[in-house]
């Protein structure tokens, strides 16, 4: 076992709120900490904001933090809609309007980094600086689709401690950081009325003629006019660095930074290096109050 603390223990020094807010009826789990410019981070298909338990204390000594459950995510609610990207996107500009956050930088991971992506293209005015966080599968592989609905549906389907483990231990490169406590809280989401159904919405966008409406190309990427910082890592199983060049050329203002020796969750594997290039990209301007 690493030496990991507990997600509470991460939090237990932070001053920090937990609360749900209404976003045009969607009821949204939702944890802000700190002050300053606004961040919001955005996690991940099936994911739920603990995604950054290990960062809020750090980014909140530089920024205002709101971390959030995407709609059909987490403990925000489940209605029963396809969760696309243009879906995800409404929610996040639902819930700033909620919180009277006027733009604010964004910094989402996998899917989360997707629905950041599509949304500073479609609405830059209410985007910053931006970060994208392994946004994965750039290049649509079949076999990525297909092996993220098979884990994640089995571990729906079946939430016993090895298939949820298996499903979560997809995200690290290091192993030993998959916590019970991370499987029994993602077992959690699995186990709530109503998800079976929410997961079958939840990866439409794995669905090739679905995703084909949304799939990263530059025709939309190319009018994303806000600075953008792509985090990838070298063990990301969603795609290689030859995936976060192929982007790169698609940004009209990107650069890259590798993380060593992570997975699909350099947010939690290496939360030191994750915040300090948070802090030094996005700190470079201040959003105004």
């Amino acid at each position: 076992m690493s030496d990991h603390i507990s997600i509470w223990a991460e939090l237990a020094d932070v001053d920090h709120e937990l609360r749900h807010v209404d976003v045009a009826g969607v009821r949204t789990r939702v944890l802000r900490a700190g002050s300053g410019p606004d961040l919001v981070l955005l996690h991940g298909t099936g994911g739920h904001l603990e995604a950054y338990a290990r960062d809020i204390a750090g980014l909140a000594r530089s920024f205002r933090v709101t971390a959030y459950d995407m709609v059909g995510h987490g403990w925000s609610d489940l209605p029963d809609v396809p969760f696309t990207v243009d879906v995800l996107s409404d929610h996040l500009l639902g819930l700033m309007d909620a919180l009277g956050i006027a733009s604010a930088h964004l910094s989402g991971e996998s899917l989360g980094g997707w629905v950041v992506a599509w949304t500073a293209a479609h609405h830059p005015e209410r985007v910053e600086r931006i970060v994208l966080n392994t946004p994965g599968n750039i290049a649509n592989k079949p076999e990525v689709m297909q092996r993220l609905v098979a884990s994640t549906t089995a571990a729906v389907e079946d939430p016993s401690d090895a298939t949820v483990r298996a499903r979560v231990a997809w995200l690290f490169h290091d192993k030993s950081m998959v916590t019970d406590e991370l499987v029994a809280l993602r077992r959690g989401v699995y186990t709530r009325e109503g998800f079976r159904r929410a997961v079958d919405n939840i990866l439409v966008l794995q669905d090739p003629v679905t995703r084909a409406r949304f799939s990263w190309d530059p025709s939309w990427v190319g009018r994303i006019t806000a600075p953008t910082l792509l985090l990838w890592t070298d063990h990301d199983p969603t795609g290689g660095l030859d995936e976060a060049q192929m982007l790169l050329g698609w940004l009209p203002d990107g650069r890259l930074h590798v993380i060593t020796g992570a997975g699909h969750w350099p947010q939690w594997e290496k939360p030191g290096e994750f915040v300090e290039q948070h802090e030094a990209f996005l700190g470079a301007v201040a959003v105004e109050a």
